[in-house]
Order: C-alpha cells, then structure tokens, then sequence
C-alpha cells in the first residue's frame, strides 16, 4: 500500500500543520511516512502546500510527482495542483472556497470545510474537517488516532482548541462520501 498526498491552500489556512498531523498519526499506527513542507515566497494569503506519503514500505523520495489524494482548500491551489493527480486519484475540494467543473475524468468528493469550521465557532478548523473527511473516506488512518496526536501537539493548558480540533474532526468525518 502506498498513499501519495499533496494538500494545499492559502497561507493562514493550517495546510502544514494538515499534514504534518496526517503524517504523525500515519507513524503512531506503524506506516512509513514522509512530510514533505513547501516554503516558498508564500505569505499568509498565498499558495502553500505539502506533500505527504504513506506506505507500509520503505518510500524513496518525499517529493509527488502524481498524488492519489489531492486535499484543496482554495481555488488558487486546484488551478496549481489539478494536474498533478494520477488518473485514477482522489479530489477532495473544499467548496467554501474552490470550484471545479464536473467534466473531470477523476473522482471528485466536495464539502463545504470552510463553512462547517464557520459553524463550530472558529474559521481556522476548516483543515481539520478536511482531515477528519478524508481519514473517513480513505480509511488509511483512523481518527482517534488523530485525535491522539493533536492532544499530543496542542498548547498545554489550551483546552478550548482542542475542543474545536475534536468537533471539526469529527464533523469531517460524518460527513457523506456517497
């Protein structure tokens, strides 16, 4: 088994730290994991992304040249990483933010992430719906797990964002694939 994931944003959207939690939750359940961060002259408001690579194998390069999984959460990164899905790969779309027209070839699943993470009180939880959906569609890692890294790397004493860490996870992975 062997997943490749790129995820992207804007800067300010938790696009790093996406991935980061996807890949140490990959590590604690025994995966061969690679997190690999783009800096770049990116600023809050511009494009970030990170390519993540899970495997039960040894994996050789952290860079994707072709991902199974694209996570988007703007339409700025889809027009930047739509073409660097392998036929067969997965589009996870945060419809708040990014549109697409339904011609593709490829599989695409679309959720609103922004407006959920609106709901539950706090903006900056969209990367976490987006995680907790695609935990739940790809069944790869499981989010209890997840919840166990972020409990693991949140601000001691900061029970309030782990709070809202745990419903957006949760939100994202009720959410319907169909």
């Amino acid at each position: 088994m062997i997943e490749r994931i790129i995820i992207a944003g804007s800067g300010g959207q938790g696009v790093m730290l996406l991935g980061k939690v996807l890949a140490q939750t990959a590590m604690l359940e025994g995966k061969q994991v690679t997190w690999f961060p783009a800096y770049g002259p990116e600023v809050r408001g511009g494009t970030s992304h990170c390519m993540v690579t899970i495997s039960d194998q040894e994996i050789g390069s952290p860079y994707i040249t072709r991902a199974d999984t694209l996570i988007i959460l703007n339409n700025p990164s889809l027009e930047r990483f739509k073409g660097m899905i392998s036929s067969k790969g997965l589009l996870i779309l945060n419809s708040s933010l990014a549109k697409i027209d339904a011609d593709t070839k490829i599989k695409i699943l679309q959720f609103p992430f922004t407006d959920i993470a609106i709901k539950l009180g706090n903006i900056k939880v969209a990367n976490m719906v987006a995680l907790g959906y695609y935990a739940q569609v790809k069944k790869i890692i499981k989010v209890k797990n997840i919840l166990k890294v972020f409990k693991s790397i949140a601000p001691a004493g900061n029970l309030k964002i782990l709070e809202v860490n745990q419903q957006a996870l949760e939100e994202g992975a009720r959410l319907n694939h169909g």
